[in-house]
């Protein structure tokens, strides 16, 4: 009886050798191409492992808004300088879209209470019911750069569509842009603090648009962030009312990306450009209108 008790651990014992050896094994593999990885001078794994060292934020319900707050406040602020910068200075008042329109602090101050207004009691009970639904995954190894370059511009290719569409929708429909879109175009010239004066629903649908294309592609949480941010950051730049000489459309050549003078005229004129960014849907459907690019 002992010999089978015995036998019966130390066969017990075998296994779980076994099994700690094919997991040190496995750790090994994975710490050896994780570093080299790290020696691959265009690799991300360095600034993901730094990102995933916040992964308790990162997973938190308060990091979406916090996220998306600070992204849009981060890249509003340069341009709420500029606005108060060209009125005294000619060689910053030169690269505004519409030289003789500038935006007071009675503008900008509604903008800025209707954002944190948004973001307190629409957005933050969202990303709160979408952190109690759906727990959020932080994967080990970082994507390839080629991958994300690839996974960021299919997404902005496709909220580009998903907004052309529903914009002109709403422009098209009386009723939809009484009830929703009107209130975006109150300003018709634009400053950076008016990207997010919307509705309500034209918020929420225009934000499912941009949450929902990373998971519809398959993307990797960084490329999603990376997405978000540049989302957030040409939409800005689409409302700033400046054409600079480093503007997205000035970047992309051959007229493929519309950008700040591209959504300007859209407010001037009200009927043309329904596209966010590029122009291809636009000209496509006949409602493209050229602006004249600044010098």
């Amino acid at each position: 009886m002992g010999g089978v008790k015995s036998y019966k651990s130390s066969t017990i014992t075998a296994a779980s050798d076994s099994i700690n050896m094919n997991c040190s094994v496995q750790h090994r593999v994975l710490l050896s191409y994780r570093m080299e990885k790290r020696l691959d001078p265009v690799t991300l794994q360095p600034f993901w492992d730094v990102v995933k060292a916040k992964e308790p934020l990162i997973k938190s319900p308060y990091f979406p808004v916090l996220f998306s707050f600070t992204a849009y406040m981060s890249f509003c602020l340069p341009y709420i300088a500029l606005d108060f910068l060209s009125t005294k200075i000619p060689a910053v008042r030169k690269y505004k879209i519409q030289p003789l329109s500038y935006p007071t602090l009675g503008m900008m101050v509604p903008c800025m209470v209707q954002c944190v207004y948004h973001h307190v009691v629409l957005i933050f009970p969202v990303t709160v019911a979408h952190w109690y639904w759906i727990s959020v995954d932080l994967p080990v190894m970082a994507p390839e750069l080629p991958r994300v370059l690839l996974d960021v511009t299919l997404c902005l290719l496709l909220f580009d569509f998903q907004y052309f569409l529903w914009h002109l929708l709403h422009h098209k429909v009386p009723w939809l842009y009484k009830t929703f879109h009107k209130v975006h175009h109150k300003h018709v010239s634009t400053f950076a603090l008016t990207t997010q004066y919307s509705s309500v629903w034209e918020l929420l649908s225009l934000g499912f648009f941009a949450a929902i294309n990373p998971v519809l592609l398959k993307c990797h949480p960084l490329s999603e962030m990376i997405f978000f941010l540049v989302n957030i950051w040409l939409s800005v730049e689409d409302h700033s009312g400046y054409e600079l000489p480093w503007s997205t459309n000035r970047l992309i050549p051959f007229g493929l990306y519309g950008g700040a003078p591209h959504h300007d005229l859209h407010h001037l004129k009200f009927r043309c450009n329904y596209a966010p960014y590029f122009t291809h849907w636009d000209r496509l459907f006949g409602t493209l209108a050229h602006a004249r690019s600044q010098q």
